[in-house]
Order: C-alpha cells, then structure tokens, then sequence
C-alpha cells in the first residue's frame, strides 16, 4: 500500500497561493493519508481548514502545523512544529510577538522603498496581503500594481532580494525559545529544509545539538524537490547520528513549471523514526503502520 504524508505546506494564510480549503481539498485528491498546512508564523490556515474538514470523510488526517521564524547563530531558521494545542497560551503568545516583528520589519521595508521613491509601500502592501501574514511577496505585488517593476522576480532582484535595500532582518526570536513555544504547547519540533541554510556539515551539525538541547525533536529529511543524493545521505547519516526523528514534505506554495507536486511517500522514509509514529500528532493506523 502506498501512503503519502505531506508536514510542509502553505496556503494563502501566509505566502502561499491556495486558500486553505482548496489546499486541503488538492490533497484529497492526490489521495494524501495526512496532512499539515505549515504556515509562517500563523495557524490560521489550519484553523480554518480544521472548522471544515476534521471528522469529515475522503479527506486526508489533519494534523496542526505552523512554520516559526527565529534566529541562531545571527542566521534566519524556521522551526515546523506539528501537533500543537494551537490555543495554548504559549503558542498563542509566541504568535503575538512574530506579528509583530513582520509588521515593524514592514515598516522598515516601506522606510527604505520611499527612499528609492516607492511611497505607501506598508498601506499597499497590508493591503495585498488582506489576511494574511504580511512578508515580502506582498511588497513585491504592490510594486508590480504600482508599475514600479514589471515582476516579481524583479522586485526580488532589484529591492526585496537577499542583500538588497529590502532585505530587512526582522527581529526573529531565538532558536531555542521559538523550539520551546511548540514543545511547551504539546507539539513536536522540526527543524525545517535543513539544506536551506548552506551550512558546511559541521555548522548543521552545530544547529542541531543546540535545536535538541532546546527539546526539538526531528529534522526534515525530505522538503520539496532537488536534493542530490549525497546531500541526501549527508542528512540521513546526521539524523542516525544525532538520533533525530523526521519528516517529510514538500515545502508547497504554488504551481508552477518548477513547483514540487503535494505527497511524499513514507517508503522514501524507510528504516528512520519518523514524525508520523509520534504520539503527539494522533494519527491513524493507516498511517503509522
């Protein structure tokens, strides 16, 4: 029997393309066994998704997810955690505070496109973003409204990119204090795309011991598409080392001629301790065995 998880995905709640329903609805139809929309820094996605789906049937198991910002070693890392009590008063605190570092790191963005004569850039770009968390793809969007660029892609190259006038670091929290938010509320800590970071081995290495330190308790071994297979061994000889549960999945946002198709099948996970077998995300049988 082929079972496919997917523990990565995102939905229009932060910087995805699908609004919640139909993202959950994509996954019945690609005959996903469980599922977890991972937004950044917000668990509305799944709330919703949760008011509609959970006990229904034809539709995959719904686990809680949330994808965290947060800092270590002066580099950005995101954290998924999966299975939390989304109301506890940690979770619903840490949630706060992330929100408010996007909003004033919006604000710092908008300072520095007026410069560059783009006024109004924080208004457009709450507005854009409606709902959602607010991040850079909004800004970008506004841009292209406003004619200022003709792309995204060029408003990422030219301004909101890495190492240019709009790439503002917010002030993400520390590693172990985003890891503890979800452990405390009842979840289970990932590290998220661990190949994201371009950390030589010994660097990884280094972010993992602090993460387990910090009560994280997997990596990702499998998040969207192109992983060499060394890159791949390297991961899993990590994992066996350090012994890390994982996860799996693929990291989706939109489609597109490049984008990784919703499922990962849990034979590719074979022979690790995987997130799914973990009390705390209450799945069915189906899945764990």
């Amino acid at each position: 029997m082929t079972v496919l998880i997917d523990f990565h995905t995102h939905s229009t709640a932060s910087d995805g393309a699908l609004d919640p329903i139909t993202l959950v609805q994509r996954a019945a139809d690609r005959g996903i066994d469980a599922f977890a929309i991972t937004d950044h820094d917000t668990v509305a996605g799944y709330r919703l998704a949760r008011s509609r789906f959970v006990g229904g049937e034809g539709v995959p198991a719904l686990v809680p997810g949330v994808e965290l910002s947060c800092r270590w070693s002066g580099t950005t890392i995101h954290v998924v955690g999966l299975g939390m009590d989304i109301d506890h008063p940690a979770l619903v605190a840490g949630l706060c505070r992330l929100d408010k570092a996007r909003l004033e790191r919006g604000g710092k963005i908008a300072e520095r496109l007026a410069r560059r004569g783009m006024p109004g850039a924080l208004e457009g770009a709450l507005a854009v973003a409606g709902d959602s968390q607010l991040g850079r793809p909004h800004f970008a969007q506004w841009m292209v409204a406003q004619g200022h660029v003709e792309s995204a892609n060029e408003a990422f190259d030219r301004y909101l990119g890495q190492g240019k006038i709009g790439d503002v670091k917010a002030f993400w929290p520390e590693l172990a204090e985003a890891t503890g938010w979800i452990v405390d509320s009842g979840g289970v800590a990932i590290v998220a795309h661990p190949l994201k970071y371009r950390y030589t081995r010994t660097k990884l290495r280094r972010l993992l011991v602090d993460f387990q330190a910090a009560g994280g308790q997997a990596m990702e071994l499998v998040c969207g598409p192109g992983h060499k297979a060394e890159q791949r061994q390297q991961l899993e000889r990590l994992a066996s080392e350090l012994e890390l549960s994982v996860s799996a999945g693929s990291d989706f946002h939109r489609d597109g001629p490049y984008a990784p198709e919703l499922g990962v099948e849990l034979r590719h996970l074979a022979g690790f301790p995987g997130v799914w077998e973990m009390p705390e995300l209450a799945l069915p049988a189906v899945v764990t065995e």
